[in-house]
């Protein structure tokens, strides 16, 4: 790929619907939404021309790589860290529970990032490319985009056990999954809104399993679950330890593959698939922001928005915090890390 005219990220900021907020990033002046207009004018380009391309090739993708930044922000913050390999002395966040053999859209960011750094070496981090890619796969699905502060920095590690302490899980209670968000500085909203990004994407059998056959140990599935979705999920994951375990189910049955606000609606129906997505209608506070979602397009997509913003700020590394990776898999050795 090889663009003729440079194109400003202050121009794709214009070509997108964006929303900007009140929230101060005094804490990070590093940032700025021009950061690479000089440095890397290619760069809205690259995102756009790979993200593109891998959404057409892949319907799951816009999904995998909202889950993946999900994944590193809410484990010791937006470093891209999750995109480190193992090495013989460290054990990173790739293998750990939640994310083995289930993280998805690696190869979408080594593309981009080969790009980049053939027309600007060493200079776009590495969460800077995952969240920009982001954002364009989600508004190519019809979802909403969000303001991305930009010149934040690579992380130097990766920790196993991080992702064991910090990633909220799909099985957790209501009550736990919040504890994770606020250690973050994220709040009981930012839970349900970025919940909804459940709209889009897949989960695993054995994600769910739990609630179809044996659910609490009552020996009966989860009462609660819709009786034709129930049908449905025991054909496709039979209480067997089998391959079965890794198929896979939609997170919204009605719109699998756009970006939309039915999540909430499926979950008033009774045909939330997680117990984690069932867990928001039991508490009177979080269905009462199920229900205006599932009212409101506008509203859910707008603050959706400002929770990406909120999420890509946590933890962020700036200044001469960190590196600039030249490989997202590996921690540049020669910086004298």
């Amino acid at each position: 790929m090889a663009p003729n005219t440079p194109i400003t990220l202050s121009f794709l900021f214009m070509t997108l619907p964006f929303f900007f907020f009140d929230q101060s990033i005094s804490t990070n002046t590093e940032l700025r939404y021009d950061f690479y207009d000089e440095s890397c004018p290619h760069l809205p380009m690259i995102i756009r021309d790979h993200i593109w391309e891998a959404v057409q090739n892949d319907t799951r993708i816009a999904a995998s790589l909202l889950r993946l930044q999900f994944h590193d922000c809410i484990v010791d913050g937006c470093d891209a860290s999750v995109l480190l390999d193992d090495t013989k002395d460290m054990k990173g966040e790739k293998n750990a529970p939640g994310n083995v053999k289930s993280l998805r859209g690696f190869e979408v960011i080594d593309a981009i990032k080969a790009d980049v750094e053939a027309y600007c070496p060493e200079t776009v981090s590495c969460v800077d490319i995952l969240g920009l890619a982001t954002r364009e796969a989600v508004y190519l699905v019809e979802g909403p985009s969000w303001s991305l502060p930009l010149g934040r920095r690579d992380g130097l590690k990766a920790n196993f056990k991080s992702v064991l302490e910090q990633l909220p899980s799909p099985r957790a209670s209501l009550e736990n999954n919040t504890a994770k968000f606020t250690s973050k500085g994220l709040d009981l909203k930012d839970l349900v809104v970025l919940s909804g990004a459940h709209t889009i994407g897949f989960a695993r059998c054995v994600t769910f399993k739990v609630r179809l056959f044996n659910y609490k140990g009552s020996g009966q599935p989860d009462p609660d679950i819709n009786a034709a979705m129930l049908s449905d999920l025991q054909s496709m994951c039979p209480n067997r330890n089998d391959g079965t375990n890794a198929n896979l189910a939609p997170l919204d049955v009605a719109t699998v593959d756009r970006f939309d606000n039915e999540y909430y609606t499926n979950l008033i129906s009774g045909v939330g698939l997680l117990e984690s997505d069932h867990g928001l209608m039991a508490d009177s506070n979080t269905a009462q922001m199920v229900r205006q979602y599932s009212f409101d397009t506008n509203l859910f997509y707008d603050d959706f928005a400002e929770s990406m913003f909120r999420m890509n700020m946590v933890g962020v590394l700036s200044g001469r915090d960190g590196q600039i990776r030249k490989n997202c898999h590996v921690v540049n050795v020669d910086d004298g890390y």
